[in-house]
């Protein structure tokens, strides 16, 4: 089929996948707009990138609604695949300092961002209406050319829209099974020996490598209420532990929800952070992030 006969009947699926393609743009929005209102917007670099994939997600899904030109859902199609590119790599290797870990929102983002790719795209290569007019008139017209080269034609470009999502799809979900999300408590070096150190002139707890431990405001003095997701964020300190010397408070454990256990001081269950890289951070230090806020331990005297 050529793409003069094609146009003729791509009307109806061109406004289908337009429609489509508008809505996951929205979703994957309001999906990183979530995040970021929840504590994402506290995270150094990966805050302000939240925001941004916000606002221009929201103005190519108006874009594609309004428009639905080709050189709009080409562009639509980049940037969901970039956005999605951009998450896998914050999961492989991290990205400005920040490690991604298995979530549900960010899997379920992901798919989002592939379901948006393979619509946006699948609308970019089909042809337009016969006689239909636009400001990218010479964008469509090369666009048709590449098409007709391939083989196969506008069902070549299909088939090789088809496979690059079916492609974009595997790699996500091959990332998400490997991804990094563990609840079991840890412990640094085989030693569970709490110690304290001095950050802006507050004598914080830290763990035995000197990572600033945390509480979470809406746990209790026996139960956390850091779940498998959250858990993978601020691992909890394997109990029981011990104080070095000099450290004052009072060390308990606690048996969490899966039947590990996790060391508490002075009542609060204890967690490290997983964006704190070395001693003398406190990066997670009174931030919302996993339905709550996150506070430095300060040490009692």
């Amino acid at each position: 089929m050529n793409t003069r006969s094609a146009a003729a009947t791509s009307g109806p699926l061109r406004l289908w996948l337009r429609l489509i393609g508008a809505a996951l743009l929205a979703v994957t929005a309001a999906i990183h707009l979530d995040l970021y209102l929840t504590g994402y917007n506290t995270i150094h670099i990966i805050g302000p990138l939240f925001l941004f994939q916000v606002i221009v997600a929201f103005a190519l899904a108006a874009a594609v609604a309004v428009v639905g030109g080709r050189l709009i859902a080409a562009a639509g199609a980049g940037f969901a695949i970039a956005t999605l590119g951009g998450y896998l790599l914050t999961v492989w290797v991290g990205l400005f300092g920040f490690r991604e870990i298995r979530t549900t929102a960010g899997t379920v983002a992901g798919i989002v961002e592939v379901a948006a790719f393979g619509a946006l795209a699948a609308l970019a290569v089909l042809p337009t209406e016969p006689g239909a007019k636009s400001m990218t008139d010479r964008f469509d017209a090369v666009i048709s050319k590449l098409a007709d080269r391939l083989p196969g034609g506008i069902r070549g470009a299909a088939g090789a829209v088809g496979g690059a999502t079916l492609v974009a799809l595997i790699v996500l979900l091959a990332t998400v099974a490997t991804a990094g999300g563990t609840t079991t408590p840890v412990s640094s070096g085989g030693s569970n020996v709490l110690k304290s150190t001095t950050i802006g002139g507050v004598s914080v707890l830290t763990n035995a490598e000197g990572l600033t431990l945390y509480w979470f405001a809406p746990d209790t003095p026996t139960k956390s209420a850091c779940d498998s997701s959250c858990a993978g964020y601020w691992p909890p300190v394997k109990g029981p532990a011990t104080l070095a010397p000099g450290v004052g408070g009072t060390l308990t454990t606690i048996t969490r929800s899966d039947g590990t256990k996790q060391a508490a001081y002075d009542g609060h269950p204890l967690y490290t952070y997983i964006q704190d890289s070395k001693p003398g951070q406190n990066t997670g230090n009174n931030i919302v992030l996993n339905g709550g806020r996150w506070f430095e331990v300060k040490v009692s005297h």
